[in-house]
């Protein structure tokens, strides 16, 4: 327990503090219903504390960069029926934020109960997030600590401009750096059989030995 709540817990003022918070929280989830009625398929867009963020177009780097991630991690889940993988596009409906993840990966008992109808999904078990100037607070801000906090057991940060993976482990409630690689073989921790050089996410030949590997393995 932090010394901020500690020192709430002890306050006269304890139940007048609840009620606020009661109050706040049935506020956002009132706007965070309107976010979900008018969030159109062409906007990138989250709900974080009570605000919607509106993302900036990636650049070319960037999209390319997610289309030799998901290619390759796509494939192998598909092959090895090992789950499911969905882009940007799925919204992460998290118990107070709604976020959505640049990839993330549902393991087989989670995927079993997605629904081809649905629109919002619960904590992943495995989350790839790759840097942008506007969104690295962010990603290494409260998503950080939200996705530990709901379980996601895996979660990369990847950067396009010094084409790096940090790769985090879920530890307790909280996350550890397992590895930060860039000229080398990065496995993942969750999803089986995953193994690949970091420059295949950079590179569009290495993308192509690393598919074809993977393939025969």
């Amino acid at each position: 327990m932090t010394a901020a709540m500690e020192e709430l817990l002890r306050s006269t003022r304890l139940p007048q503090f609840a009620r606020q918070i009661e109050e706040r929280l049935a506020n956002e989830e009132s706007r965070r219903q309107r976010f979900y009625d008018e969030l159109s398929d062409d906007q990138k867009a989250e709900f974080i504390n009570g605000e919607v963020i509106m993302h900036s177009p990636a650049t070319c780097r960037h999209i390319e960069m997610l289309g030799n991630i998901g290619t390759l991690l796509n494939t192998l889940v598909n092959a090895r029926k090992l789950g499911r993988v969905l882009g940007e596009k799925a919204i992460v409906h998290l118990t107070r934020n709604s976020y959505e993840p640049d990839l993330c990966y549902f393991g087989l008992e989670k995927s079993a109960s997605l629904r081809p109808e649905q629109v919002t999904f619960p904590a992943p078990d495995f989350i790839i997030e790759a840097l942008s100037p506007s969104t690295e607070a962010t990603d290494r801000g409260i998503k950080f600590e939200d996705y530990a906090a709901h379980g996601v057991a895996e979660y990369w940060i990847v950067d396009p401009e010094r084409e790096t993976v940090e790769q985090y482990r879920l530890v307790g409630d909280a996350y550890q750096l397992n590895e930060k690689l860039a000229h080398s073989t990065i496995r993942s921790l969750v999803v089986r059989d995953f193994e690949v050089n970091v420059q295949a996410f950079f590179d569009a030949e290495e993308n192509i030995r690393s598919l074809r590997t993977l393939l025969q393995s």
